[in-house]
């Protein structure tokens, strides 16, 4: 079943989608069968209340910055949203912040929930965690880690973000893709593997002394005289045979 995925980033006004604050841009990147598609969204939207100065100064978009843009209200683009995520898996990084604020905005408008859109939702944040605890997990470091280019992101936006992310995840992910052979790539038929003896023997070759290896041997076991035990007489065996 092919799974369609969609890259999602937001920013906002500040931190609390329960204290007042409202979404400002929206990106979403689809991806199906881990290649993007041309069927990408992205939005900036009017908040309809002021723009804090600590916010304007990660993203920076202000008020009038918006104004330019001709943002609208979430209220006239909400359903187009609420459309483009319906039914998808969606790749976010700290998950929680991102699916408060569309859900806050979602309620707003009388819209399904993330959660009733019937989205399933990855959080990259806990996967980096879990895959480096104790290590750095921002999406900076994991840029870092993964050698994504990020100079262009001089300021936090979610187009940009969203593009970074992709990549990540797609790094994040590569081993465990290749484990599940999703990349249809016929492997060769396994060799059976021989024995550590069979690989011995195949090696072993007998080389015979010549006469003069004898001779000198020879010579070596005179020197040793009568307690050389080389040269003490054979004893028959029960079965005929000889033992040294």
């Amino acid at each position: 079943m092919t799974t369609r995925q969609i890259i999602l980033d937001t920013e906002t006004t500040g931190l609390y989608a329960d204290g007042g604050d409202r979404l400002v841009e929206f990106a979403g990147l689809e991806m199906v069968n881990r290649q993007m598609t041309d069927k990408n969204l992205h939005l900036y939207v009017h908040p309809e209340r002021d723009m804090p100065e600590e916010a304007a100064r990660v993203h920076g978009l202000t008020i009038q910055v918006l104004e330019e843009k001709n943002a609208p209200p979430f209220a006239e683009v909400g359903r187009q949203i609420a459309d483009f995520l319906r039914g998808a898996e969606l790749i976010i990084h700290n998950a929680k912040f991102d699916v408060g604020f569309l859900n806050m905005e979602f309620r707003r408008m009388g819209l399904p929930t993330v959660e009733e859109l019937g989205c399933t939702v990855t959080d990259t944040l806990a996967m980096a965690r879990e895959m480096f605890p104790g290590q750095k997990a921002s999406l900076d470091a994991l840029c870092n880690r993964f050698s994504v280019d990020r100079s262009k992101r001089v300021l936090h936006g979610a187009l940009i973000d969203c593009e970074l992310l992709g990549e990540v995840y797609l790094a994040m992910t590569r081993r465990q893709f290749d484990l599940m052979g999703e990349d249809e790539k016929e492997e060769p038929a396994a060799q059976p593997v021989a024995s550590a003896e069979m690989k011995r023997s195949a090696k072993l070759k007998v080389v015979k002394a010549d006469e003069a290896e004898l001779a000198a041997h020879e010579k070596y076991l005179d020197g040793l005289g009568e307690s050389c035990i080389w040269r003490k007489e054979a004893v028959p065996s029960e079965n005929g045979g000889e033992n040294a």
